[in-house]
C-alpha cells in the first residue's frame, strides 16, 4: 500500500512538473537558434512558441496573426507535411553584432526560400518579421 501511495504521489508530482514547464521556452543563445526555433514552431503550428521568439511590435504581431490564419486554413495533409518538413538554412549572414539574416527553405516547399531578420534586443535574440515585407 505504501508503494502504491508513493507511486501515485510521484505520478502527481511528474504531472505537475510537466504542467508548470509547459509554455516555458529556452531563450535563444544566438541568432541561429532564434531563427530555427521560430521557423520550427511556425511550421508546427505552435504560434505560442513562435511568439516567444518574435520581436513584439504592432507590425510583427499583425504579420504573425496573418501567418496563423493562413496556417489554420491549410488542409490536414498540408499541416502534416509542414510538421514533417526539415529546415534547410541556405545563408546565415551576420550583418553586425545585433542583426543577422537567416535565409532558409523547408523541405516541403523547396522552391520557396524565405529570409528573416533576427535582432538582438536587450541581450535577447528575436525574429523581426518586417523584413519579409521588403522587396
Amino acid at each position: 500500500m505504501f508503494n502504491k501511495r508513493l507511486t501515485g504521489t510521484g505520478a502527481i508530482l511528474l504531472l505537475l512538473t510537466a504542467c508548470i514547464a509547459e509554455g516555458r521556452y529556452e531563450k535563444a543563445e544566438n541568432a541561429q537558434d532564434a531563427g530555427r526555433e521560430f521557423i520550427r514552431a511556425s511550421l508546427d503550428g505552435d504560434y505560442k512558441k513562435a511568439r516567444f521568439y518574435l520581436l513584439e511590435d504592432s507590425t510583427n504581431l499583425l504579420l504573425m496573426q496573418q501567418q496563423q490564419k493562413h496556417y489554420g486554413q491549410l488542409s490536414s495533409e498540408e499541416r502534416i507535411n509542414h510538421m514533417q518538413s526539415s529546415i534547410r538554412p541556405l545563408d546565415i549572414h551576420k550583418v553586425n553584432d545585433s542583426v543577422t539574416t537567416y535565409k532558409y527553405l523547408n523541405t516541403y516547399n523547396p522552391l520557396d526560400t524565405t529570409t528573416i531578420t533576427i535582432v538582438r534586443v536587450d541581450g535577447e535574440w528575436l525574429v523581426d518579421l518586417k523584413s519579409i515585407l521588403e522587396p
